[in-house]
C-alpha cells in the first residue's frame, strides 16, 4: 500500500491516517478512527515514518512538521 503518490502527494489512505493523528495514537486507534484494516494502518504508518511524515513516540505515532504541511496542502 503506497501512501505517497508518484508526484509526492498523499494518497487517500495516508490522508485519512494523518488526519486521525490529530493527537498521538496507536495503530489500533488509527484503524478504529479511519475504518481501515489494522494491517494496512501498520504498513502505512511504517511507510510514512520512513518518509519522515510521522514519528513513533513510544507506542504511538504523531505527525511531523512535514506530515502536517502535506496534510494542509
Amino acid at each position: 500500500m503506497a501512501c505517497i503518490g508518484s508526484k509526492g502527494e498523499l494518497t487517500e489512505s495516508a490522508r485519512k491516517m494523518l488526519t486521525a493523528l490529530e493527537h498521538p495514537a496507536s495503530p489500533e486507534d488509527v484503524a478504529a478512527r479511519t475504518d481501515l484494516p489494522l494491517f494496512r494502518v501498520r504498513a502505512g504508518l511504517r511507510e510514512m515514518a520512513e518518509a519522515g511524515l510521522v514519528e513513533l513516540q513510544g507506542a504511538s505515532y504523531a505527525p511531523t512538521e512535514l506530515g502536517r504541511s502535506l496534510l494542509a496542502a
